[in-house]
């Protein structure tokens, strides 16, 4: 009998124990901004100012997050958006990413838009171990996980998007006189490195002028007379949409007729091609990582029917010509993807973990045979584009998918 109450005893201490370790095992882990029921977000946008053309981005991240949430959430959890407005202005970028962080207590920093807000924050961002994740900037400099943990970009870097234009000019036309018309800050700067790169030795004798202009210009017209007068035959128009609208429209009124490379950044549709006049945006040429939500060529795309549902349901009215409200869904999936990742360890350090553990994943939004893929030493998620062409109200695809080779720093 006693031997019987005995194994009883140590069956019942066994199952006790077990249990416990179980339910370690599964224990939840949260940082700050992080509940059973919630995940805080931060985010800030130039909802105003001089690039409030991407404000659209912060708008389709917010609607997108509210299709998540009617869902269901993210393993049960809510997703809570909290978007500042920064004016594209470094002080007040680090006063509203201030504000997110120590009294909004958001788990970490989403897509966070301009390579001089994000310059100023990554340095405050990585001393708390906040994640600054898939920042909204090509910059080349977020992909260093070495010395910027914490930080982490997502579109293609500028400089491998320079470095791809200078490779087709090399092949295409080798005896080009090239002028670069640049944003004279971080992110003009990156677009002239590359593309010095990619010209490699012959850098010096094929760009024949370099003309920067101050984001705070109101018009950039005479810049662009001063350009024509060096009788360039290739013009490379680094700049944000506003002024890559103004740059093309100015060429037009000239009569001036050079080849013309507008960034990925400054291609959409409905904010640049279209203000700048159909008409004087033939034969631009940029390149794409993304599709075109205007192109009727992804009418039948299941990726793009999912996002045609959602902008009908979420965004009624919005502009299926903007490029930005591609780009932000395509964010805001790779997002999702992330946190789904995540499962129920929801510490700062976890996110950036999945983050870097991303492999061959394929937003709905990306052209077809470009993948996302992260590492511990990789902290570039998208690296492939190809070149297109600005046909009627569109643009046209051509080429391979060609990848930029810019190392980590």
């Amino acid at each position: 009998m006693l031997s019987t109450l005995r194994i009883a005893a140590i069956s019942a201490a066994v199952v006790a124990v077990a249990a416990t370790s179980t339910t370690a095992f599964a224990q939840k882990k949260y940082d700050t901004g992080a509940t059973d029921t919630e995940i805080k977000v931060g985010n800030i946008m130039p909802y105003s100012g001089p690039a409030s053309a991407y404000g659209v981005i912060g708008k389709t991240e917010e609607a997108y997050f509210k299709m998540i949430n009617d869902q269901g959430g993210i393993n049960g959890r809510k997703i809570n958006f909290v978007s500042y407005d920064d004016a594209y202005s470094p002080p007040k970028a680090v006063e509203q990413v201030r504000k997110l962080v120590e009294s909004d207590e958001v788990l970490f920093v989403f897509n966070p838009l301009g390579t001089p807000s994000n310059t100023a924050i990554q340095k405050y961002l990585n001393s708390k171990k906040v994640p600054q994740l898939f920042v909204a900037t090509g910059a080349t400099k977020w992909n260093d996980p070495k010395n910027f943990p914490w930080t982490m970009g997502w579109q293609p870097s500028y400089q491998s998007e320079a470095q791809i234009y200078a490779k087709w000019l090399l092949k295409e036309k080798p005896d080009a006189k090239v002028a670069i018309l640049y944003q004279n800050d971080d992110f003009g700067k990156d677009y002239l490195k590359g593309t010095k790169d990619g010209f490699g030795a012959k850098a010096s004798s094929a760009i024949i002028m370099e003309e920067s202009y101050e984001v705070s210009e109101p018009s950039i017209d005479g810049h662009i007379v001063k350009i024509k007068a060096a009788n360039p035959d290739v013009l490379l128009i680094y700049t944000t949409p506003k002024f890559g609208a103004q740059t093309i429209k100015k060429t037009a009124e000239l009569g001036w007729k050079p080849l013309q490379i507008i960034t990925n950044v400054s291609a959409s549709v409905g904010s640049v091609m279209q203000p700048a006049g159909f008409d004087n945006a033939q034969g631009v040429l940029s390149a794409a990582y993304a599709k075109d939500g205007a192109d009727p060529q992804w009418n039948d795309d299941p990726g793009m029917k999912k996002w045609i549902a959602f902008l009908d349901k979420y965004m009624p009215g919005a502009d299926k010509t903007d490029g930005s409200i591609v780009y932000g869904y395509g964010a805001a999936q790779t997002l999702a993807k992330v946190l789904e990742m995540c499962g129920d360890d929801l510490t700062r350090a976890n996110v950036m973990k999945q983050a870097a553990s991303l492999k061959d994943f394929a937003p709905d939004t990306l052209l077809p045979g470009v993948k996302i893929n992260t590492s511990p030493t990789d902290f570039a998620p998208i690296a492939q584009l190809q070149m297109q062409r600005f046909k009627g109200q569109k643009w046209e695809l051509f080429g391979d998918i060609i990848s930029g080779d810019v190392p980590s720093q």
